[in-house]
């Protein structure tokens, strides 16, 4: 299997792609400590949809880019990980 690290600097090396992750860097800086978290836990999508009382594919969802997630959902999402979030304002 291949890192999340390679893939993304694959990815990365398209300049289109590249503009677009700078973009929207704050999204994509959460969804990419989420699932390095959860990488490094050793949990797949499903464990942790299990442990915090959803379905996969709203972690798959919010793993892809594709859910506006809520702050309570990110609550959820970080305490079945161990994890604390925090949000701040520069």
């Amino acid at each position: 299997m291949k890192s999340y690290r390679s893939i993304k600097k694959r990815l990365l090396r398209d300049r289109r792609v590249k503009e677009v992750y700078e973009e929207l860097g704050p999204e994509f800086m959460l969804v990419e400590k989420l699932m390095e978290k959860r990488i490094r836990k050793g949990l797949t999508q499903e464990a942790l949809a299990r442990r915090i009382g959803t379905k996969q594919s709203a972690i798959s969802r919010l793993e892809r880019g594709e859910y506006n997630p809520t702050l309570a959902f990110l609550r959820k999402v970080a305490a079945g990980l161990n994890a604390r979030l925090k949000i701040t304002v520069t």
